[in-house]
């Protein structure tokens, strides 16, 4: 985790984040677990090890194994992480987390999705470690060049990020169609920078791509909100989202919030190594766009309204 001087005053990231986050790596056994972990943590802050085994069919010694997996010395440790992460949760925040019903009226549906947007930039926010952000914004900060590869919803978010690193001056593609990114990081080589963005890490032509620059001797990175899904296998640095979803919002919905924080903080790190240059140019490009501004003409609107 990151050091003193930078962690946070909310403290570790919830248990259940990086539950989520490991599960497609889990064994069989282990996820049932952490399913009945995820269904009720709660309850499971005051039930017994046998209790949680019978639960998910399994045995005492798969939950101490699925506890160390996530990360924590045994059962015990897990009991007191949920009741503590219990404890901070409100009620109404167990109502505003919980599914979007089909018979929800449109004021409730509002408030689900405000929440579970907002939700995903803090736990976001809450787990992503500078350590680790920290050597891959050095890395695009000196790159000659950086491809960035996304499909689908990740493409947005491959775009945006090309388009404010572009703005400060630096040279970044964004690939959606397989080819072309194929093509491209097949021209990539040390000291160029490849990020693969995809939310469950499985999108294969995204990890083919990111693959492909990697054996050419690029620097990659991925962005995905699995840590062990197969796109980190092909990865030098690793960066999460922490993404819950639910039956309205698949992976092109609260997703792309999750991972336009994390491109955010991604970005302002690399700008503030190329302080000069990057206020140099965003003024620049400010001033270029600014006569397609309506509101930046008020003596025009002015005479129009006369």
């Amino acid at each position: 985790m990151a050091s003193d001087d930078t962690s946070r005053e909310s403290g570790e990231a919830s248990p259940l984040v990086k539950i989520r986050s490991l599960l497609p790596g889990l064994a069989r056994a282990e996820q049932r677990v952490a399913n009945i972990v995820l269904a009720d943590p709660a309850s499971i802050s005051r039930r017994s090890i046998t209790e949680v085994a019978e639960a998910a069919g399994t045995s005492e010694t798969t939950v101490t194994r699925f506890c160390k997996a996530i990360g924590v010395g045994g059962y015990p440790d897990l009991r007191i992480a949920l009741a503590a992460d219990t404890a901070r949760t409100s009620t109404r925040d167990r109502e505003l987390g919980s599914d979007i019903a089909p018979d929800d009226d449109l004021g409730q549906i509002i408030e689900k999705v405000g929440y579970a947007d907002a939700k995903a930039v803090e736990e976001t926010a809450d787990q992503l470690d500078a350590a680790v952000l920290e050597p891959l914004v050095e890395d695009v900060a000196q790159a000659r060049r950086i491809d960035v590869y996304g499909v689908g919803a990740s493409a947005f978010v491959a775009l945006d990020l090309q388009q404010k690193l572009h703005r400060i001056g630096l040279t970044c593609f964004a690939w959606s169609d397989t080819h072309n990114a194929l093509t491209s990081a097949a021209v990539l080589r040390e000291g160029d920078v490849a990020i693969g963005i995809s939310h469950t890490g499985a999108t294969a032509e995204t990890v083919e791509a990111l693959r492909e620059a990697r054996r050419r001797g690029a620097t990659t990175a991925a962005l995905t909100n699995f840590a062990r899904s197969p796109i980190t296998e092909v990865a030098d640095h690793v960066l999460t989202t922490a993404v819950r979803e639910t039956t309205y919002r698949s992976g092109a919905m609260a997703s792309r919030i999750g991972q336009l924080t994390v491109i955010d903080c991604l970005f302002i790190g690399v700008a503030q190594r190329h302080l000069d240059q990057a206020r140099a140019a965003l003024e620049a490009t400010y001033e270029a766009v600014g006569g397609h501004r309506l509101e930046s003409r008020p003596d025009r609107r002015r005479q129009k309204e006369a």
